[in-house]
């Protein structure tokens, strides 16, 4: 059975799988790369190999995941599949991290065209939920059981198989754990068995809000702080809009706002700091997360858990040249 405590890990640990990420994004050069996986191994080396505990399992979990993440990105396929192997090991891991591995397993094997492999990966998903009470699981464990359902009607979509898809995505609606990936795969379903106008809401919802906080991420690390700052105010007018002013993915859009500040104020030498402190109480209450910056990434993480490397529109591009093939 699954702790009910979440995916705990070692506050070092996630210190150390965010700097690499950032470090291997922001120059996406062969020295970065090799730098941001040296950070990653060391971070992996310095964990206990004989503790048999929750936090340190999740700890090698995570990063095995990002090293997965960074080989992924630059078509190294083989060793990425192989770290997200090795999570399976790591049998005192919270759910969510070993779903979010056989998800990116799956997903890989879906952009390599392996549909038969793809799907028995996502078969050994599924079976990781009898490992949890669904009755008492938390809401890491909501998220993770709707991502491996999800996982598994993609590689149905995939296939054509739409009557064995949709038993996978029913009740998806007013599921909590509908967000993410597993949201924008339950929106290719709809859009899949043309419920078109739904589809649109949930792609509006998901995608355009998730891209556009993206958006005002990267122009923060191109050190474009007043686009920034138009692009994530926009994100958060959308999300208050969209999911009313209380909901959780309003924290994670003031926590984007409040990391630019924080960005722009040690660059800047400004007062922005103050600015920061605010967005920061607020994003906090919202998330129900202690006050720290490294507590709210791990929130952030743990919702959206990482991009599963499948390209989103194979499952439609599939169905389409099966169709016409027809």
């Amino acid at each position: 059975m699954e702790s009910s405590n979440g995916p705990n890990a070692n506050p070092v640990a996630l210190q150390m799988i965010d700097y690499a990420l950032s470090l291997a994004k922001s120059k996406k050069s062969d020295e970065s790369h090799a730098q941001a996986m040296l950070v990653l191994e060391q971070c992996l080396s310095s964990q206990s190999s004989e503790s048999q505990d929750v936090v340190t399992h999740n700890s090698k979990g995570m990063v095995l995941l990002a090293m997965s993440s960074l080989l992924s990105a630059r078509g190294n396929y083989d060793d990425a599949m192989e770290k997200l192997q090795n999570i399976q090991d790591l049998v005192h891991s919270h759910l969510d991290v070993r779903v979010a591995a056989m998800e990116a397993l799956t997903g890989i094997n879906l952009e390599m065209g392996n549909d038969d492999t793809s799907s028995v990966l996502a078969d050994k998903c599924l079976e990781l939920l009898g490992k949890v009470d669904l009755k008492n699981s938390d809401e890491g464990s909501e998220v993770a059981i709707a991502r491996a359902k999800a996982i598994k009607g993609l590689t149905e979509l995939v296939q054509g198989n739409l009557e064995s898809a949709e038993p996978l995505f029913q009740g998806f609606l007013d599921n909590k754990g509908c967000i993410g990936n597993a949201a924008l795969t339950y929106g290719e379903f709809l859009h899949a068995t043309r419920n078109f106008s739904l589809a649109k809401d949930i792609y509006q919802k998901e995608v355009l809000l998730a891209a556009t906080c993206s958006l005002g991420q990267l122009e923060v690390h191109m050190g474009n702080f007043g686009n920034a700052e138009e692009t994530l105010t926009t994100a958060l007018n959308r999300a208050e809009q969209l999911f009313g002013s209380h909901h959780p993915k309003v924290g994670v859009v003031l926590t984007c706002l409040a990391l630019m500040f924080q960005h722009k104020a040690k660059q800047e030498h400004s007062s922005s700091l103050l600015i920061q402190e605010g967005l920061y109480r607020r994003a906090i209450d919202l998330l129900k997360a202690p006050p720290l910056d490294l507590e709210v990434n791990r929130t952030m993480r743990s919702r959206d858990g990482y991009h599963c490397s499948c390209k989103r529109w194979l499952c439609r591009n599939t169905l389409h040249s099966r169709e016409q093939k027809a």
